[in-house]
């Protein structure tokens, strides 16, 4: 695939154009990254691609090689690996929470201890997600500077 970068002028609008024969996995992997950083993922329910703003998602969970993220109500499935989209929302508050799931920092209401060291975290829509203890200290730090840690420890 060949890759081409042209610079215009300030007065034109930015397009982002992609041409290929057919849309492969690597091709919507593209397309969700490039979404994601405009504010939004594509998600797919019931056979429909759908455009989920990242501020309406709670949290993401992977589940049998397949990557689900969860809005208030719904759930949707994306085609991206969980460490892609770890990657895609990580300078929006988002962190590691379980080996298996990211957790919106923006989404929670509460947070107390809970056994063996781990914590369970109460989110605004009522659903309550178990934070692993290997990654306690990882989201006592979040919580404390306001952000997520990169290459830190629990990971």
């Amino acid at each position: 695939m060949e890759l081409k970068v042209k610079q215009i002028p300030i007065e034109q609008p930015e397009v982002l154009e992609i041409r290929c024969h057919k849309v492969t996995d690597d091709v919507q992997e593209i397309i969700s990254f490039v979404k994601s950083r405009q504010g939004q993922l594509s998600a797919r329910k019931d056979g429909r691609d759908i455009e989920i703003p990242v501020i309406d998602i709670f949290y993401a969970e992977s589940v049998d090689n397949r990557v689900f993220i969860y809005t208030a109500k719904d759930s949707y499935e994306v085609r991206v690996k969980l460490y892609e989209l770890e990657d895609m929302l990580k300078a929006r508050s988002f962190i590691r929470v379980q080996k298996g799931m990211l957790l919106n920092l923006m989404k929670i209401k509460s947070i107390k201890p809970a056994l063996s060291g781990r914590y369970g975290a109460l989110l605004r829509n009522g659903e309550e997600i178990v934070i692993s203890r290997k990654y306690v200290a990882e989201l006592k730090y979040a919580l404390m500077k306001g952000e997520a840690r990169t290459g830190g420890e629990g990971r």
